[in-house]
């Protein structure tokens, strides 16, 4: 695996200097979600996992969450960090995201903190914003991680990596 790391600017983060397994650390940045022109969440208390390959997952308290809006699902998966995940749908008048975002109502105890904490898929979201600035979403459809300006890969996520 032979693997172009981008080497970081001033301000920036390589996502190949986060570390295996993850880390959870707590964030100030303001992070907000919009769904069909609601805001379904707004915090500046969010939790970040580090991963090395990825961008950043940003769990947010279901306090600072429109939890009226999501649905849990019968979907389930399973992290070798974090443990077995539940899924929401989100739906907001007659637009919804299915699987849309999940959580982890029985994390191990590394990630305590995120008990029940919401991580929503940026690419099925209208908009998701750190700071301000609107994130770009990780390639392909089973990640979820939130991609800003001060965040370089090559990030994990599109055709050919998988084996990463």
């Amino acid at each position: 695996m032979n693997i172009d790391r981008i080497k970081p600017g001033p301000g920036q983060e390589s996502v190949w200097d986060y570390p295996r397994p993850p880390r959870l650390e707590e964030s100030t940045k303001h992070v907000k979600i919009i769904f069909n022109g609601v805001t379904l969440a707004d915090t500046h208390r969010a939790q970040r996992v580090l991963e090395t390959s990825h961008p950043p997952f940003y769990y947010i308290s279901p306090e600072d969450i429109e939890m009226q809006y999501l649905q849990k699902t019968s979907r389930g998966s399973w992290c070798e960090w974090k443990g077995q995940a539940g899924y929401y749908t989100v739906k907001v008048g007659e637009k919804e995201a299915v699987n849309a975002a999940w959580f982890y109502p029985n994390p191990t105890n590394i990630f305590e903190a995120i008990k029940d904490y919401v991580a929503f898929y940026p690419g099925l979201m209208d908009a998701c914003y750190v700071d301000g600035e609107l994130v770009q979403a990780q390639e392909g459809v089973f990640y979820g991680g939130w991609i800003t300006k001060d965040i370089v890969g090559p990030f994990k996520g599109g055709p050919g990596t998988w084996g990463w």
